[in-house]
């Protein structure tokens, strides 16, 4: 069973799978992921920052950060998903499902009443569990906006 425990984006479990994700940008995409992010986004009330263990093993994270400026859906109060992963030893077990829950939770007891996302056309397995989580495509803003390779989506909390 996945435990999720919240952490600084800057905690080394964080710091690990950051990482390998940004490993996995390289091997998709060409290049690591370059969306400006700092360590105080991720501190409450602005956000949250959380890694997933099976047993002590780091084996997922992800975190939220609020975006006023992206009212996407109808919504007043956006958070934006960040930096979810998944390794690949923890994938096709529900993990992924079990944070993203997580994640919109904390989001909606922090205030936010709908949550955003940007992901990749070389990532179709993230397409794909947004889609089946309810999330719908939305105007793309944030960093990618003008890349043909960037898809956004978002969902009512």
């Amino acid at each position: 069973m996945l435990r999720i425990e919240h952490v600084a984006i800057t905690d080394s479990a964080a710091q690990a799978l950051i990482a390998e994700v940004q490993a996995e940008y390289v091997e998709r995409y060409g290049g690591p992921d370059a969306t400006p992010l700092h360590p105080e986004m991720f501190v409450a009330p602005a956000g949250a920052f959380f890694v997933g263990y099976l047993g002590d093993v780091p084996v997922a994270m992800g975190g939220w950060r609020s975006r006023p400026d992206v009212p996407r859906l109808g919504g007043s109060s956006s958070a934006e998903i960040k930096r979810m992963y998944v390794a690949r030893a923890g994938r096709r077990m529900g993990l992924a499902r079990a944070l993203l829950a997580h994640l919109e939770r904390t989001a909606a007891e922090s205030g936010a009443d709908t949550m955003v996302l940007e992901t990749g056309v070389a990532q179709p397995e993230a397409i794909a569990l947004y889609e089946s989580a309810g999330y719908e495509p939305v105007e793309k803003f944030g960093h990618y906006a003008r890349s043909p390779l960037s898809r956004c989506f978002g969902k009512r909390l």
